[in-house]
């Protein structure tokens, strides 16, 4: 699961996989989960989702060579504004994909991105990891402070919701007392 929801995340951005990753975090020190194992599944899911958004990229750089059509005004300016990104790339492509973690909703697009400026498969595999350990273990280490206050944390939310519902049960009140009061003075 955790491997997954790592690897969807690189294929479609709005999964909340970070979500999953912080609650497997919990698990490592509320339940005894192994942190290897948490961590390894992530880092695997990271990879493998990673490299499928590069050799995307690399098809989709395949097709967009075969079909060129410099005639076409919207397709060229379109063509253009990619051949500017892949330049970009080519020159700082290492350092994009090790900051890719840090700007959420954009990662899949960066591997995209290294796959058309036709950068090296391991060169992306490598910096794709360290950018993603970076990123997992300052999660996982927030997943295991919040597992480690389990108990305190449930009891504070649990006192919340309790204050909470008093407050709306209070202004009901208040507020059904109000009509009933209006009623009585209009009859």
């Amino acid at each position: 699961m955790l491997a997954a929801s790592a690897l969807i995340e690189y294929v479609f951005p709005p999964f909340p996989g970070d979500t999953v990753t912080l609650f497997g975090a919990i698990l490592i020190t509320s339940h005894g989960w192994s942190f290897a194992g948490v961590f390894g599944s992530v880092m695997a899911g990271a990879g493998v989702g990673s490299m499928a958004a590069f050799y995307a990229g690399r098809g989709w750089q395949r097709r967009r060579l075969r079909k060129a059509d410099p005639g076409a005004d919207e397709a060229g300016k379109r063509r253009a504004a990619l051949d500017r990104l892949v330049a970009r790339f080519e020159r700082h492509g290492p350092a994009y994909l090790v900051i890719n973690r840090f700007l959420p909703g954009f990662r899949a697009l960066f591997f995209v991105a290294a796959g058309m400026a036709g950068m090296r498969p391991r060169a992306v595999l490598a910096y794709s990891l360290v950018s993603a350990a970076l990123w997992n273990g300052g999660i996982i280490a927030v997943g295991s402070v919040v597992g480690d206050n389990l108990d305190e944390l449930t009891a504070l939310v649990r006192q919340y919701t309790l204050a909470t519902w008093a407050v709306v049960g209070l202004v009901a009140l208040g507020l059904g007392a109000r009509a009933v009061w209006r009623r009585r003075r209009r009859d």
